[in-house]
């Protein structure tokens, strides 16, 4: 096997795989029949996937989800995307170096007939919101197709290796987003009348209301009486020099990679961007065995859970807040990042510049939603709906509940007698979509005997499992509220069994237990990384709510829990004056210093923001200055835009930047889309078999 590959991870099982041989630029190589061959790449150690035409500067991956063209390869013989190709035996790949040319082939084609498929309802996304918008229509009996362009259901369920929050009834709480995929899926396969069309890519919506579709590289049309866009969302992108370098990539990238693919892609990591997306990246890296030496956030506070914050402290990570990412150096692929503080006028400040030698930079800066497909429905007058990301960015949690209610409305509208939807439905779809609320760092028990919990959560966030699993239920939420803070009804009766530490996705609950030792209690800890670190008798050092090691104290005892097997509960036995801080177990001792020399400043117009047509930031401004007001016109002028990714990348950019430049943006004519939102062969439109 490749030596990138990851061979164990404390949550995941490693799969066994078909290995198969193929070529990279005459090279010979191997990797897992079926994996993208982007993956494959990576497993064997290489990032560079080719070379720019305009100025030859090294091109990888930055999405690993089909939105962009940066991993652009030669299979076969024909440019593809490698993220969204899979690998077989004997494939030939080649780097693109230069324009890369059109196939030699004199044949006549075969022209078919491109058949209609009619359904009732089609669903286009087999993520969480697709999904359990099947399941609600399955149950009815609506005929439903759901097409998706991977190889498995789930979405990004696929890529969560953590615990979800909200309730154990709505969304699954306690359980990881992978195991939510595969009971979803299972949900959707015993339904007879749901249909699902996996390798199927959704590439356009026609006025005479025919959605094209290419699966297996055959193209089909699809007509439905009512249509579902769950398309997920794309990550957004930050502008600095050095962000196009292979090794700058979207934090979902990376987790494809680390949890679908199982390919250790980085040595050491740096995360930019503190929503819920960059803290759950980081924790991930830290269980692949990848090194996260800092967090950066521009705003004062990290804008995720803060519990996800707290477990990358507890686990050694510095956050960086009011900071950002000024440039990422390197002559082929990363070598380090540089970040500065910010002023609170958004601006960096001189003197304040630090550098960390790292392989990796990802970007986890906000979602755009992949809305396309439903704006272009609505203006072609079809009966069309929107759930999940697609309609607003929000938790997986939330998404599952909304395709619910989505399924539950499309049923409606097809004449279905479902009764009125009950009206707390709503209610709680707003609930989970909810930010993170207060903050109200409660004082721990006074308690000094018997056994009981100690809540470490002091945020309000819509998450309640822990009331659920309670077998005496003792625990309660805060008016009796999924946003409530937990607190024990009575510690005198706990009994000690552990089971809210082992469902907590927040790992934010400690059991203090002074019933063999009142001067040295017993303190089970949450544990997700690497067993190895908590043998019984090892001293390890433990730390409270913000990170600071309290002391090595040894451990005691490791248990799990079969429903929670990722989750070991480790007992250690501590000074009394220390039991009810103690919240987690340190994991990278080693402080990641940043270099003390900061030798260069690059001009922040440098940056690129188109990566298709490498158009820079400096080249739109002064388009902007000359008093350009149109997208296209800015297309026509620079480039900008023209891309093979259709400008999903480097729109958000260009807004930004109009923005900057004091120009309202009610004045600024948007740029018209593509008729077809994913680039497609022409003989494949054309029927050629």
């Amino acid at each position: 096997m490749n030596r990138y590959r990851i061979t164990k991870h404390p949550i995941l099982e490693i799969p066994e795989k078909n290995i198969v041989a193929f070529t990279w630029n005459g090279e010979k190589l191997t990797g897992c029949d079926g994996e993208m061959i982007s993956s494959a790449l990576f497993a064997n150690g290489i990032h560079i996937f080719g070379h720019h035409h305009k100025d030859n500067s090294p091109q990888g991956m930055f999405c690993a989800n089909g939105q962009c063209s940066q991993c652009l390869v030669i299979a076969d013989g024909l440019a593809v995307k490698s993220c969204m190709t899979p690998l077989r035996d004997g494939t030939v790949v080649q780097s693109v170096e230069g324009l890369p040319k059109l196939p030699e082939d004199d044949s006549i084609p075969q022209i078919n007939e491109v058949p209609v498929k009619d359904v009732e309802v089609l669903i286009i996304g087999g993520g969480p919101a697709g999904l359990t918008a099947a399941i609600e229509l399955g149950k009815l009996g609506v005929t439903t197709l759901i097409v998706d362009d991977k190889d498995r259901l789930g979405g990004k369920l696929v890529l969560q290796t953590h615990k979800f929050f909200g309730s154990v009834e709505d969304s699954y709480a306690g359980i990881r987003g992978f195991e939510i995929a595969k009971i979803l899926e299972e949900e959707v396969c015993k339904l007879d009348s749901v249909e699902v069309w996996l390798n199927t890519v959704a590439v356009a919506v026609f006025s005479d209301k025919i959605i094209g579709v290419v699966r297996n590289n055959q193209y089909r049309k699809i007509k439905s009486q009512k249509l579902l866009v769950a398309t997920g969302a794309r990550e957004k992108m930050l502008s600095f020099p050095g962000n196009t370098l292979p090794g700058v990539y979207g934090a979902g990238a990376f987790q494809t990679l680390v949890n679908r693919d199982l390919v250790k892609s980085s040595n050491r990591v740096l995360v930019v961007g503190g929503g819920n997306v960059g803290l759950i990246a980081g924790y991930h890296a830290i269980q692949a065995g990848i090194e996260v030496v800092a967090l950066v956030e521009a705003l004062p506070q990290v804008g995720g859970y803060k519990v996800h914050a707290d477990k990358l402290k507890r686990l050694g990570v510095p956050i960086f807040t009011r900071h950002t990412v000024t440039d990422a150096n390197g002559s082929d692929q990363v070598e380090s990042v540089t970040i500065a503080r910010l002023d609170k006028h958004w601006k960096v400040m001189p003197g304040t510049h630090k550098t960390f030698e790292v392989d990796t930079l990802l970007v986890a800066v906000g979602l755009a939603e992949v809305n396309e497909f439903y704006l272009k429905a609505k203006q072609w007058g079809m009966d069309v709906f929107c759930a999940g990301d697609s309609q607003e960015i929000a938790e997986a949690s939330a998404a599952m509940f909304t395709g619910k209610i989505k399924g539950f409305q499309i049923a409606q509208t097809l004449g279905i007698d479902v009764g009125p939807m009950p009206k707390e439905w709503d209610e709680k779809a707003t609930i989970l979509k909810s930010k993170a609320g207060r903050e109200d760092r409660k004082k721990p028990p006074l308690k000094e005997d018997g056994v009981f919990p100690v809540f470490h959560c002091y945020q309000e966030v819509p998450c309640n499992p822990c009331t659920s699993v309670c077998p005496i239920g003792a625990i309660r939420t805060e008016n009796d509220e999924i946003t409530g803070l937990p607190y024990m009804v009575d510690l005198e009766s706990c009994t000690g069994c552990a089971s809210c530490i082992a469902v907590c996705p927040g790992l934010c609950v400690s059991l203090v237990d002074y019933r063999e030792d009142p001067e040295h209690p017993l303190v089970t800890l949450p544990y997700e990384i690497w067993r190895e670190h908590v043998n019984i008798g090892q001293k390890v050092p433990v730390t409270d709510i913000d990170g600071a090691v309290l002391g090595y104290y040894p451990v005691e005892k490791v248990s799990t829990r079969k429903k929670y097997p990722g989750t070991l509960l480790v007992k250690v036995k501590v000074d009394k004056a220390v039991a009810k801080s103690v919240v987690g177990i340190w994991v990278q001792e080693r402080q990641v210093e940043p270099s003390t020399i900061y030798e260069k400043e690059i001009p922040p117009d440098d940056a690129v923001v188109c990566r298709c047509e490498r158009i820079t930031a400096g080249e739109i401004k002064a388009a902007i200055q000359q008093g350009v007001r149109d997208m296209n016109q800015l297309k026509a002028l620079t480039r900008a835009g023209m891309g093979a990714c259709g400008s999903k990348i480097c729109r958000p950019m260009i807004w930004r930047i109009f923005k900057e430049e004091g120009i309202p943006l009610t004045t600024v004519t948007d740029s018209v889309d593509r008729p077809l939102f994913v680039e497609v062969p022409i003989g494949v439109l054309a029927g050629v078999k």
